[in-house]
């Protein structure tokens, strides 16, 4: 199914607003610009914010699932539910939002303030995840959250690399529950586990290599053409001890973040993924507060953006703006690609109090 996108918000200007929300994000496959559609109907209200855990049934989530693989060097093999069959079966799964009918119907990948884009891997994901394979970072004894996770490649990567804990957050209720969770557990198998070791001593580079770009590009295609992916088997989530280090949210920026600070004590994560999370100026506020509130002092922000966001105003040049008004962070660019549409990956430290 081909998509376009589709904003119930009028086109933004160069000055961001106060209000809340939550992820685009535009993946490698398709590197298209954004266009804004006509449609003026009033925001929809704030998304209250929840904590889902996985079912006591696991296996009606994953028994039969077609995932595709991803492999980028020498990083451990990353699962998640093949996008097209996940289309095309949405008629059959629990959607208590109603966004897989009224994506289909609208061929929108996102529409602000219900549907926040997380059904798609976009392209910047793949870029963080090229560059922690590039440096090595391992994730070891850390708590990581993957904000505006989608289908959460980023925070199972750090979940399969040795993190204490991972928390994941989508806007999406229906995201978590019908993506993100199943993606968590086809990724807790035990051949999973043991690439994960693999990986940690050097081994079966050359393997994931060879597999990487190809890997990722093909197999929708291959479903189009009756050829679908392996099938994956049930889970018992009682058996898997990485499940019980994840913690999964739904809602809008300003209540999850509510939320967690409720809890006793309050997370502060050494590590937060967002990618592709700065489309829309209006969400600056919000997110720049959820990234202040919840990372640790020495914790790193790792940011993985397009230069500009066509037809909504947000992008790179505004956000770096907004933090240095801010004052509360450096920005450092760690990667930028030069190709097409431009993309960057970032990383966001806290200043220290003589800093500022």
């Amino acid at each position: 199914m081909s998509f376009c996108f589709n904003f119930d918000l009028p086109a933004q200007t160069t000055s961001p607003a106060d209000a809340d929300g939550n992820g685009l994000q535009n993946r490698k496959k398709d590197n298209k610009t954004i266009s804004t559609g006509n449609n003026t109907k009033p925001a929809e209200p704030v998304k209250e914010a929840k904590e889902h855990h996985p079912p006591s049934s696991p296996h009606l989530q994953v028994v039969d699932a077609v995932f595709e693989t991803v492999t980028v060097g020498a990083l451990p093999p990353l699962r998640f539910l093949n996008e097209t069959v996940f289309e095309k079966t949405a008629s059959d799964r629990e959607d208590g939002e109603n966004i897989l009918l009224r994506t289909a119907e609208q061929r929108s990948d996102l529409i602000s303030g219900v549907y926040e884009g997380g059904l798609k891997v976009w392209e910047c994901t793949y870029d963080l995840l090229e560059l922690i394979e590039r440096d090595g970072e391992t994730f070891g004894g850390k708590s990581v959250l993957d904000l505006g996770c989608g289908a959460g490649l980023l925070g199972i990567l750090a979940l399969k690399r040795g993190a204490r804990q991972v928390h994941f957050q989508d806007y999406n209720s229906t995201v978590i529950e019908q993506l993100t969770v199943p993606n968590v557990m086809l990724n807790c198998q035990e051949d999973d586990e043991v690439d994960s070791d693999d990986d940690k001593e050097g081994r079966g580079k050359e393997k994931t290599q060879q597999q990487d770009v190809s890997r990722r590009k093909n197999v929708k295609e291959d479903v189009e053409d009756s050829n679908p992916p392996p099938k994956k088997s049930a889970v018992d989530t009682s058996q898997k001890p990485l499940l019980t280090k994840c913690h999964f949210y739904s809602g809008d920026w300003s209540t999850f973040l509510a939320l967690v600070l409720k809890t006793e004590p309050p997370p502060k994560y050494d590590v937060i993924f967002t990618s592709e999370t700065i489309y829309n100026t209006s969400y600056y506020p919000v997110l720049h507060e959820t990234l202040h509130k919840l990372l640790a002092p020495d914790g790193l922000v790792y940011l993985a953006t397009k230069s500009h966001y066509f037809g909504v105003g947000g992008g790179l040049h505004l956000f770096e703006m907004f933090v240095e008004q801010r004052g509360v962070f450096y920005v450092d660019h760690l990667w930028d690609g030069d190709e097409g549409l431009q993309r960057h990956v970032v990383v966001l430290r806290l200043k220290k109090s003589k800093d500022t």
